[in-house]
């Protein structure tokens, strides 16, 4: 998981991004754009940073014992620059201002801290509806809200439809390239047609030939021998 030491996701360097995208494209065979992945990290990211939030920092404690509060595997920088982040008044009022958020939210993303490329086998193609299906369900894979299954069966139309224009492309593609191949041999039949009466005609022409010869050879013959029966006198 990236630095939790920034005050938001916009503020994190997107070499961190581009690394965090690189590890899961790495991975999984993605259909969906590197921003979209971005987005789902950047929820993601701050899932993860929220249940640190809740779980290791406590409110009712001194500064001083919050920072000593540190979670496991995690960076004592990192967590230190958070806890004086989320300890100071700018940290407070973006708390309010995202708890407002949250309660006026439709529909809310339960991926949590474990990143969504997990959800799936390695290898697998993820697209956007599997994606958003994923990351908006309850523990027993109900969705959320009624406004997550009216998204859910819109996105599932569109899919369908984008589907079946795919299918008819496909389709109208197989049947142009049948038509081009048909074409093709119609044309190749008459030029083999073609050339096979002009071979015909050739041998009809050097028959005739051979003829006309032999038939002036044999009256050639003929003159010779009526000469001959005919001395001069």
């Amino acid at each position: 998981m990236s630095s939790i030491n920034y005050e938001s996701w916009h503020q994190m360097l997107d070499s961190n991004k581009n690394q965090a995208l690189g590890n899961i494209k790495e991975r999984f065979a993605l259909e969906v754009s590197d921003n979209y992945v971005k987005k789902a990290l950047g929820k993601n990211w701050r899932d993860h940073k929220s249940t640190l939030k809740k779980e290791y920092f406590k409110k009712n404690i001194s500064l001083k014992e919050k920072l000593r509060n540190l979670p496991p595997k995690m960076l004592r920088y990192q967590w230190e620059d958070a806890v004086r982040f989320w300890n100071s008044k700018k940290g407070e009022d973006r708390e309010r201002v995202g708890t407002s958020s949250w309660q006026k939210q439709k529909f809310t993303h339960t991926a949590g801290s474990k990143s969504f490329a997990c959800e799936q086998s390695s290898g697998q193609k993820v697209g956007r509806l599997q994606l958003f299906d994923i990351t908006h369900r309850k523990k027993d894979r109900s969705l959320m809200t009624s406004e997550a299954v009216e998204i859910m069966m819109a996105q599932m139309q569109a899919s369908t439809v984008e589907q079946i224009a795919q299918l008819k492309t496909e389709v109208a593609s197989r049947e142009a390239e049948v038509q081009r191949k048909y074409e093709e041999l119609q044309l190749q039949l008459k030029v083999e047609a073609v050339a096979r009466e002009a071979e015909a005609a050739a041998r009809e022409a050097e028959q005739s030939r051979k003829y006309d010869a032999l038939q002036l050879q044999l009256q050639n013959m003929m003159k010779m021998f009526q000469q001959s029966q005919n001395p001069p006198s």
